[in-house]
């Protein structure tokens, strides 16, 4: 496991105060504000250690109601709304200088065999021979903001490829796809639990920003006001995050400063191991 991915493994993993109450250090990823990802697998992370043993998580429904500070923990509130013989719900409060930042439902299942069937994955690019953000980054290196400039060029616990790179500092209209190949950057101990909450921590890198691609702008554009307002995930299939997974990305709508993104995480071989749902503030203050 390299440096970087193991201080994201210790910043998920959370430090418990009470039974159900756990604290999560923050990261500054150069943004000034806290990553939403890093609140989702945080809370994801709660949730599950309050869980009884052998049941992961199969969906999460989130808002996020204020901007996290980067330089300041964040508390995680659990309540324990329901265990019953085959699932578990949890809710989960984010707070932050005593408010409420984020908040998210979770339900929990044990593993059962049942009818199967799946969408097929888009015949797109392997990760191999595609250069990584990080990889993208160094290249353009001397026009990134001198803020975000040393982070956008370090590495990354995440390794993304995007099969079609594009420049977020000069944007070109494009349709509202997106497809990201994404791993991390090392070897993950064989706890399902942890892959869940990595993947919900991944899931929301370049993802509401496909909903902008149609009107050549990114959210590095001058007057762009881009922020996360929900995000919902469904896992269907167990998988790895050390090993390769597609996020298929579309946007079917932007409307009234918001738009809309859904995807779909395949394994290497094509199968289908979660789905995600994401809408955004878009607000072009130009």
């Amino acid at each position: 496991m390299t440096d970087v991915l193991n201080e994201l493994v210790e910043l998920l993993a959370l430090e418990r105060l009470e039974e159900n109450l756990f604290r999560g250090q923050s990261q500054d990823l150069g943004w000034g504000r806290v990553f939403g990802g890093q609140v989702l697998g945080q809370a994801l992370s709660a949730a599950a250690q309050t869980v009884p043993e052998g049941r992961f998580a199969h969906s999460l429904h989130s808002y996020f109601l204020r901007p996290g500070a980067a330089n300041k923990p964040i508390v995680y509130d659990v309540d324990r709304i329901r265990d019953g013989g085959s699932f578990a719900t949890r809710r989960v409060v984010a707070i932050q200088n005593g408010k409420a930042i984020f908040n998210m439902s979770a339900s929990f299942q044990v593993l059962e065999d049942g009818f199967d069937h799946q969408a097929a994955m888009p015949e797109v690019a392997g990760p191999e021979g595609l250069p990584s953000e990080q990889e993208l980054a160094i290249r353009i290196k001397d026009v990134i903001p001198e803020s975000m400039r040393e982070r956008a060029v370090a590495d990354r616990p995440i390794e993304l490829r995007t099969v079609e790179p594009y420049n977020p500092l000069r944007p070109k209209a494009r349709g509202p796809k997106r497809q990201v190949w994404s791993r991390a950057s090392g070897a993950l101990p064989d706890d399902p639990a942890l892959h869940q909450y990595l993947l919900a921590y991944a899931s929301d890198f370049q993802f509401v920003g496909t909903s902008m691609q149609p009107h050549g702008v990114s959210w590095l554009t001058p007057g762009m006001q881009v922020a996360s307002l929900d995000h919902s995930m469904w896992f269907h299939r167990p998988f790895r995050m050390d090993e390769w997974l597609l996020h298929d990305i579309e946007s079917p709508s932007a409307s009234g400063s918001r738009g809309l993104v859904r995807g779909a995480y395949y394994t290497a071989d094509g199968v289908l191991v979660a789905s995600t749902a994401q809408e955004g503030l878009i607000r072009d203050r130009r």
